[in-house]
């Protein structure tokens, strides 16, 4: 590669510089620490999919950061693309030593991990849409503009992934209702000490969630997802697995992280997997 073409990859978008991997690592990995490896690729397909493959013979607390991801994937196998550094696409894989029939609180605790260390370094503020969309207001309106996907991997991990937009400009945007930091007006959007915030909080609420046996209750997890995520109260559509729709109000919650939604005939319904739509009074989709 000549000089001239390494200006014009890594470099080519002065805006996007490209991650220290030597300074992130300096800054995270530590010993008695959650993160034990951080490494970071130019490009790749899925980092989820990349850790998955590996997780057998890593520790838990590895990190895979792309700068660019090429067939990223959301809930219900939903694409997830950007241009290259135009975000943060990372990958870690957690072994919780705590009841596997907590383990669903993973992607909710990552998203109040997200949520709160981001907002302090970005300076955005986040609410969350159950149960793993990063919303931040563009123009009095809320946007998504970062997902969790959690995936079992073997009989004692989790690789958890996660992807934010920090400086997609609008004609970059998948669609009208996503997002970025940028947009939302941010203070920061650096994205070394983005990662490094939102690394820091993970450990932080993973620690203090594991602590207390994996109890949301007791971990505060529960009433903190609760506080931030911006479902509660809305009325919402609730498109459940086997072609099955639900509409009612948002209410709550559970010990179990589900969303209990109630039907206008009173019936309260526990709902663990589906997808959540805001609904505007009227019945409308919001954007």
């Amino acid at each position: 590669m000549t000089p001239h073409d390494a200006f014009h990859g890594r470099w080519s978008d002065l805006d996007r510089p490209p991650l220290n991997a030597t300074a992130l690592r300096r800054a995270l990995i530590r010993p008695g620490g959650l993160w034990t490896s951080l490494d970071i690729v130019e490009a790749t397909g899925s980092t989820n999919s990349d850790l998955a493959a590996r997780a057998g013979e890593l520790a838990e607390g590895a990190v895979l950061v792309a700068e660019e991801q090429t067939a990223g994937r959301g809930r219900l196998d939903r694409s997830w693309t950007a241009p290259a550094r135009s975000g943060l696409f990372l990958s870690v894989l957690l072994k919780p030593d705590v009841p596997v029939d907590r383990w669903g609180w993973l992607p909710l605790l990552t998203g109040v991990a997200a949520a709160t260390g981001l907002a302090r370094a970005a300076g955005a503020d986040f609410t969350l849409k159950w149960p793993n969309d990063l919303l931040v207001k563009v123009g009095g309106e809320e946007r998504k503009t970062g997902g969790i996907l959690a995936e079992r991997v073997g009989t004692d991990g989790v690789v958890i992934g996660i992807g934010i937009n920090v400086t997609l400009r609008e004609d970059e945007l998948p669609v009208p209702q996503a997002g970025s930091l940028a947009l939302a007006d941010a203070i920061s959007t650096d994205r070394d000490p983005l990662l490094r915030a939102l690394l820091r909080s993970l450990e932080n609420w993973y620690g203090t969630w594991r602590a207390a046996n994996g109890d949301a209750h007791a971990s505060r997890l529960q009433e903190t997802y609760a506080a931030g995520c911006s479902t509660l109260g809305l009325t919402v559509r609730a498109e459940l697995p086997g072609d099955r729709t639900l509409v009612g109000e948002a209410v709550a919650i559970d010990s179990d992280g589900r969303l209990v939604v109630t039907t206008p005939d009173g019936k309260d319904h526990p709902i663990g997997a589906g997808d959540i739509v805001h609904l505007r009074p009227g019945g409308q989709d919001t954007p």
